[in-house]
């Protein structure tokens, strides 16, 4: 997906390519052209009913004509829309994107998309779990577009030795041609439309309203461009060092004239300016009450806007003033324009309000502001330019303002900003679905059942998987069976490497089960019951080392020290920490009376041993990451801390 890159492209940045049907096979003449900015002016019409109240974090939706056949690193590329947007740290305006771009695919039949990003097509990302076997990110790149509302993935020949990559033109008419065979599964369409579900509905809940103590020049912005917060918090949240002497002027947004006003946010933008540390110079005039009084977050947020705003005005320098008797740019004679109201009128924008009614200028002061600030390019104006001209445009009384403080509807709900253990684990469930096992009454027998199970498990060379693999899987696991099919006929054929994969994964088993032997006790002292691996030891030694005289004295040097050790250990307790299997020992006794000197040994519960850590490692990080959270969650386990509560003291695990 690297390939689909372009070089320099930022990590929040989004890019999407808008090829039309009928422009796939012209030849580039200004008729072309101002057909192609006729279909740019209704794209943008389409998306106006549903972006006019929305805050971008940065960079709103935004497309311009593309007429240049120029060889591009993704093939020469015809006639088409683009467009660039940073979303910031808002992954949000990502995916209000893509729900936009399908809005448009469904509205306009001829028009196929493709987006991009960072990570390339990150559509594919999220429908990672119903992705085919071939579509590794190295075989995918241009291969994935949006057409008539749904996603379309061009199909690969795994045939082919060598991946071959479509260009964008040849994957384009692909999709136009054979729709039913670029579609792809029902997992993917719904894993993409969950992921935009809920829009444009949706854009209310990311929204927060609260109150913040603000100059009268602030109130007067946001009162007539309530989207200049976002700028404003990105400023103030970015400033440099240098902008420290700009807010301690505040110039041209003094602290001595200030009004309480509702502010919108979205709820990114919120989190980012609270959180954000700052205290104000001294000198600036700033008189914030003590942080124990319940407005000092109003005073504070409106402390913060103030010098976001004060920033962005300042950036632009001397040279950007204007002067109080600037005139208002006319969009008469703008041919853009005159587009962009034509596809507004088709799209029933104006409602059927009969023009030049009050309402229907309330509508089309809306749409030129949006048209200005988003898509005119000739007559763009920074946002410093904006803020100055809306402050020397716009009429506003200090007396209005502080009639309407006693209306100021109640803030919004903070509970958002505190995410408790349980709360994220649902929303892990949502996003990524459960994983969760039922551990039953016996948790004990069927955790260390699951420990089992789990090491038993043959791995692959890309890591361990769950023993219980989804269906999914099946495919994969039939392929590497053939696999090891192949490798033992490659092994007669005179391959030097002989490796029997079922041997060494018993190999290791026996490794980690460490089962103490039940026969051929040899219990000649009563010392300790540890003297018993003394001369199992001898017996193996002599097998291994039959005929070797010269390790004799090694072999007595190490019976020295396990003789050592067994002395040692008898003085103390540390037999005692183990769990003993007493049901065992029992049958022992009543089955074969010749055991009776073996009475006082019990073997070792590995089992049980190994329960006991576990729920002692889980009380001690109390539900909280850790060894046994570590332990069971790539496996599917998770402990019911109310059931392992009484399990803790490992009475019931006896």
């Amino acid at each position: 997906m690297a390939g689909a890159v372009e070089t320099g492209r930022d990590e929040d940045c989004i890019e999407y390519y808008l090829f039309f049907k009928e422009f796939m096979n012209v030849v580039v003449n200004p008729e072309v052209e101002d057909a192609l900015q006729s279909k740019c002016c209704d794209v943008q019409a389409l998306i106006a009913p549903h972006v006019h109240q929305y805050i971008w974090h940065h960079d709103a939706f935004n497309v311009v004509t593309k007429s240049s056949t120029e060889d591009t690193k993704d093939g020469q590329f015809p006639p088409h829309l683009y467009g660039r947007t940073h979303f910031g740290d808002n992954i949000e305006d990502e995916w209000f994107i893509v729900f936009l771009l399908l809005e448009l695919t469904k509205q306009i039949e001829s028009l196929v998309i493709r987006v991009v990003d960072i990570d390339g097509e990150f559509l594919l990302i999220e429908a990672a779990d119903f992705l085919p076997r071939w579509a590794v990110p190295e075989r995918c790149d241009r291969r994935v577009y949006l057409y008539r509302g749904e996603v379309h993935l061009i199909p690969f020949e795994e045939s082919e030795t060598e991946p071959q990559t479509p260009s964008v033109p040849e994957a384009v008419s692909l999709v136009l041609s054979s729709p039913t065979s670029t579609r792809t599964d029902a997992g993917i369409q719904q894993a993409i439309q969950s992921r935009v579900k809920g829009y444009p509905a949706k854009i209310e809940d990311l929204l927060h309203q609260t109150h913040a103590y603000v100059p009268v020049g602030v109130a007067a912005l946001l009162n007539a461009k309530p989207n200049l917060v976002a700028p404003a918090v990105m400023a103030f949240c970015n400033r440099e060092p240098l902008d420290a002497k700009v807010c301690r002027a505040m110039r041209f947004f003094p602290p001595e004239n200030r009004v309480m006003r509702n502010v919108l946010f979205t709820k990114c933008l919120y989190a980012m300016i609270l959180h954000h540390s700052y205290n104000p110079d001294k000198r600036s005039g700033w008189n914030l009450p003590a942080q124990s009084n319940p407005d000092y977050k109003s005073h504070s947020l409106g402390m913060k806007l103030a010098c976001g705003f004060e920033i962005l005005v300042a950036k632009q320098g001397k040279g950007m003033r204007s002067t109080p008797d600037e005139e208002e740019v006319d969009l008469s004679g703008n041919p853009r324009w005159l587009h962009y109201l034509q596809s507004l009128k088709k799209y029933g924008y104006f409602q059927d309000l009969l023009e030049g009614s009050r309402d229907y200028n309330v509508l089309l002061e809306k749409a030129k502001r949006y048209f200005t600030s988003h898509y005119a390019s000739d007559v763009e104006l920074s946002y410093s330019t904006e803020i100055l001209h809306l402050l020397q445009s716009t009429e506003y009384s200090m007396e209005d303002f502080k009639k309407e403080e006693s209306n100021l509807a109640p803030p919004s709900d903070e509970l958002w900003l505190e995410l408790n253990p349980e709360e994220l684990d649902k929303m892990l469930e949502e996003r990524y679905g459960s994983k969760r096992i039922s551990l039953g009454d016996n948790a004990s027998s069927n955790i260390t059942g699951h420990l089992s199970k789990f090491l038993s498990h043959v791995s692959e060379l890309e890591g361990a998987e769950h023993p219980t693999p989804p269906p999914r899987k099946a495919k994969r696991n039939a392929e590497k069976s053939k696999a090891m099919e192949v490798s033992e006929e490659s092994q007669d054929t005179g391959n030097k490497i002989n490796f029997d994969p079922e041997s060494f994964s018993c190999a290791v088993q026996n490794i980690l089960d460490f089962v103490v032997p039940e026969d051929n006790w040899d219990l000649e002292s009563d010392a300790s019951s540890m003297s018993s691996y003394e001369h199992e030891l001898d017996m193996d030694l002599d097998q291994l080392k039959r005929g070797k005289r010269k390790m004799k004295t090694s072999e007595s040097e190490l019976k020295q020290y396990m003789d050592q050790m067994d002395r040692e250990l008898a003085s103390t307790t540390i037999g005692q920490s183990f769990e003993k299997s007493e049901k065992e020992d029992k049958m022992k006794g009543e089955t074969d009376d010749s055991f009776d000197d073996a009475e006082n040994f019990k073997p070792v519960n590995i089992d049980m041993n190994a329960m006991k850590n576990i729920l002692a490692s889980y009380k001690a990080q109390m539900g909280g990451a850790g060894p046994s959270t570590n332990l069971l969650g790539p496996m599917g386990v998770r402990l019911e801390e109310e059931q392992l509560i009484n399990q803790a003291e490992f009475g019931e695990t006896q």
